[in-house]
Protein backbone atom coordinates (compact mmCIF):
# COMPACT_ATOMS: atom_id res chain seq x y z
CA UNK A 1 0.00 0.00 0.00
CA UNK A 2 1.12 3.12 -1.05
CA UNK A 3 1.50 6.54 1.43
CA UNK A 4 -1.51 8.05 -0.67
CA UNK A 5 -3.80 4.91 0.14
CA UNK A 6 -2.92 4.67 3.66
CA UNK A 7 -3.45 7.76 4.53
CA UNK A 8 -7.23 7.76 2.24
CA UNK A 9 -7.83 4.84 4.20
CA UNK A 10 -7.35 6.72 7.30
CA UNK A 11 -9.38 9.79 6.38
CA UNK A 12 -11.98 7.68 6.03
CA UNK A 13 -12.15 5.67 8.49
CA UNK A 14 -11.90 8.54 10.91
CA UNK A 15 -14.67 10.38 8.74
CA UNK A 16 -17.00 7.21 8.91
CA UNK A 17 -16.44 7.21 12.86
CA UNK A 18 -17.51 10.90 13.05
CA UNK A 19 -20.64 10.15 10.60
CA UNK A 20 -21.21 7.47 13.41
CA UNK A 21 -20.98 9.02 16.63
CA UNK A 22 -23.71 10.73 18.10
CA UNK A 23 -23.84 13.07 21.61
CA UNK A 24 -27.00 13.14 23.00
CA UNK A 25 -27.91 15.66 25.76
CA UNK A 26 -29.18 13.94 29.44
CA UNK A 27 -33.02 15.79 30.09
CA UNK A 28 -34.75 15.65 33.24
CA UNK A 29 -31.79 13.89 35.01
CA UNK A 30 -32.22 13.31 38.58
CA UNK A 31 -30.94 11.56 41.54
CA UNK A 32 -32.70 10.17 44.24
CA UNK A 33 -30.80 9.60 47.66
CA UNK A 34 -30.83 8.07 50.69
CA UNK A 35 -29.03 8.34 53.99
CA UNK A 36 -29.29 6.28 57.19
CA UNK A 37 -28.12 5.88 60.86
CA UNK A 38 -26.88 2.94 62.53
CA UNK A 39 -30.37 2.40 64.00
CA UNK A 40 -33.30 1.74 61.14
CA UNK A 41 -33.68 5.83 61.03
CA UNK A 42 -33.07 7.19 57.39
CA UNK A 43 -33.82 10.80 55.24
CA UNK A 44 -34.27 10.52 51.55
CA UNK A 45 -34.69 13.28 48.90
CA UNK A 46 -33.13 14.30 45.42
CA UNK A 47 -30.96 16.02 43.68
CA UNK A 48 -30.68 17.26 40.44
CA UNK A 49 -28.44 16.84 37.28
CA UNK A 50 -27.96 20.04 35.86
CA UNK A 51 -25.60 19.15 32.39
CA UNK A 52 -24.68 15.76 30.86
CA UNK A 53 -24.22 13.93 27.92
CA UNK A 54 -23.84 10.52 26.22
CA UNK A 55 -21.73 9.46 23.43
CA UNK A 56 -22.98 7.00 21.31
CA UNK A 57 -21.36 5.12 18.17
CA UNK A 58 -24.23 3.69 16.07
CA UNK A 59 -26.31 2.14 19.00
CA UNK A 60 -23.86 1.57 21.61
CA UNK A 61 -23.29 3.61 24.25
CA UNK A 62 -19.57 4.78 24.72
CA UNK A 63 -19.02 7.34 27.08
CA UNK A 64 -20.53 10.19 28.92
CA UNK A 65 -20.81 12.29 31.21
CA UNK A 66 -22.84 14.81 34.11
CA UNK A 67 -22.86 17.35 36.52
CA UNK A 68 -24.89 17.62 39.44
CA UNK A 69 -26.53 20.63 41.07
CA UNK A 70 -25.57 20.43 44.32
CA UNK A 71 -27.88 23.51 44.90
CA UNK A 72 -30.65 21.71 44.34
CA UNK A 73 -30.66 19.08 47.38
CA UNK A 74 -34.07 18.25 48.75
CA UNK A 75 -35.74 15.92 51.41
CA UNK A 76 -38.63 14.41 50.59
CA UNK A 77 -39.49 12.77 53.73
CA UNK A 78 -39.45 15.59 56.50
CA UNK A 79 -41.87 18.43 57.21
CA UNK A 80 -41.06 21.58 55.17
CA UNK A 81 -39.82 22.73 58.28
CA UNK A 82 -37.17 19.83 59.45
CA UNK A 83 -36.52 18.80 55.67
CA UNK A 84 -35.33 22.76 55.13
CA UNK A 85 -33.13 22.35 58.64
CA UNK A 86 -31.70 18.70 57.23
CA UNK A 87 -30.92 20.72 54.09
CA UNK A 88 -29.46 23.81 55.21
CA UNK A 89 -26.83 20.91 57.30
CA UNK A 90 -25.94 18.61 54.30
CA UNK A 91 -25.08 22.06 52.38
CA UNK A 92 -22.91 22.86 55.30
CA UNK A 93 -19.01 21.76 55.64
CA UNK A 94 -20.07 18.99 57.77
CA UNK A 95 -21.54 17.34 55.06
CA UNK A 96 -21.09 18.56 51.01
CA UNK A 97 -19.53 22.38 51.26
CA UNK A 98 -22.16 23.17 48.57
CA UNK A 99 -20.68 27.03 49.25
CA UNK A 100 -17.35 26.15 47.99
CA UNK A 101 -18.55 23.15 45.94
CA UNK A 102 -21.42 23.79 44.18
CA UNK A 103 -21.31 20.91 41.43
CA UNK A 104 -20.22 17.41 41.53
CA UNK A 105 -19.48 15.67 38.26
CA UNK A 106 -19.39 11.93 36.49
CA UNK A 107 -16.73 11.21 33.76
CA UNK A 108 -17.04 8.19 32.57
CA UNK A 109 -13.78 6.05 31.82
CA UNK A 110 -14.94 2.71 30.83
CA UNK A 111 -18.46 1.47 28.98
CA UNK A 112 -18.54 -1.95 28.35
CA UNK A 113 -21.59 -3.93 27.76
CA UNK A 114 -23.61 -6.22 29.89
CA UNK A 115 -26.57 -8.24 30.07
CA UNK A 116 -28.36 -5.62 31.69
CA UNK A 117 -26.85 -2.72 29.67
CA UNK A 118 -23.49 -1.33 30.44
CA UNK A 119 -20.83 -1.57 33.34
CA UNK A 120 -19.85 1.93 33.91
CA UNK A 121 -16.48 3.09 35.42
CA UNK A 122 -15.99 6.85 36.29
CA UNK A 123 -14.36 9.31 38.12
CA UNK A 124 -16.64 11.09 40.67
CA UNK A 125 -16.14 14.14 42.01
CA UNK A 126 -17.24 15.25 45.07
CA UNK A 127 -16.32 18.52 47.38
CA UNK A 128 -13.37 18.71 44.98
CA UNK A 129 -12.40 15.04 45.67
CA UNK A 130 -12.33 12.81 42.95
CA UNK A 131 -12.60 8.59 43.35
CA UNK A 132 -12.97 5.93 40.58
CA UNK A 133 -16.57 4.17 41.14
CA UNK A 134 -18.56 1.48 38.88
CA UNK A 135 -22.36 0.68 38.61
CA UNK A 136 -24.75 -0.93 36.10
CA UNK A 137 -26.58 1.55 34.16
CA UNK A 138 -29.89 0.31 32.63
CA UNK A 139 -31.22 1.63 29.27
CA UNK A 140 -34.66 1.44 27.74
CA UNK A 141 -35.85 3.41 24.86
CA UNK A 142 -34.00 6.87 26.10
CA UNK A 143 -34.24 6.38 29.60
CA UNK A 144 -31.34 5.49 31.87
CA UNK A 145 -31.16 4.54 35.34
CA UNK A 146 -28.80 3.55 37.42
CA UNK A 147 -28.65 2.21 41.44
CA UNK A 148 -25.43 1.53 43.30
CA UNK A 149 -23.90 2.74 46.60
CA UNK A 150 -20.62 5.25 47.62
CA UNK A 151 -18.98 5.54 50.47
CA UNK A 152 -19.30 9.12 51.62
CA UNK A 153 -15.89 9.08 53.88
CA UNK A 154 -13.90 8.81 50.59
CA UNK A 155 -15.05 12.44 49.65
CA UNK A 156 -14.25 13.69 53.03
CA UNK A 157 -17.87 14.13 54.04
CA UNK A 158 -17.19 13.65 57.76
CA UNK A 159 -19.89 14.14 60.29
CA UNK A 160 -20.64 11.49 62.13
CA UNK A 161 -18.61 9.08 60.02
CA UNK A 162 -17.27 6.06 61.84
CA UNK A 163 -14.33 6.27 59.33
CA UNK A 164 -13.20 9.74 61.58
CA UNK A 165 -14.37 9.11 64.70
CA UNK A 166 -14.97 6.56 67.20
CA UNK A 167 -17.44 5.99 69.81
CA UNK A 168 -20.40 7.29 68.20
CA UNK A 169 -23.13 5.01 69.33
CA UNK A 170 -26.41 5.19 67.82
CA UNK A 171 -25.44 9.13 66.33
CA UNK A 172 -23.37 7.12 63.92
CA UNK A 173 -24.43 7.98 60.40
CA UNK A 174 -23.51 5.14 58.18
CA UNK A 175 -20.76 6.05 55.52
CA UNK A 176 -23.27 4.13 52.31
CA UNK A 177 -25.35 7.03 50.51
CA UNK A 178 -27.77 4.72 48.21
CA UNK A 179 -28.27 6.19 44.70
CA UNK A 180 -30.88 5.70 42.25
CA UNK A 181 -29.76 7.87 39.18
CA UNK A 182 -32.65 8.30 36.14
CA UNK A 183 -32.39 10.61 33.29
CA UNK A 184 -34.12 10.73 29.63
CA UNK A 185 -31.84 11.75 26.74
Amino acid sequence: MNTRTITAFLAITFLNFGLNAQTKAITNGVINWEGSKITTESHVGTINISTGALKFKADSLRGGNFTVDMNSIVCTDLSEKYGARLVGHLESDDFFGVAEHPEATLVFTSVTPSDEGYQITGDFSIRGITHSESFELKIDNNTATADFEIDRSKYNVKFRSGSFFENLGDKLINDELKLRVSFTY
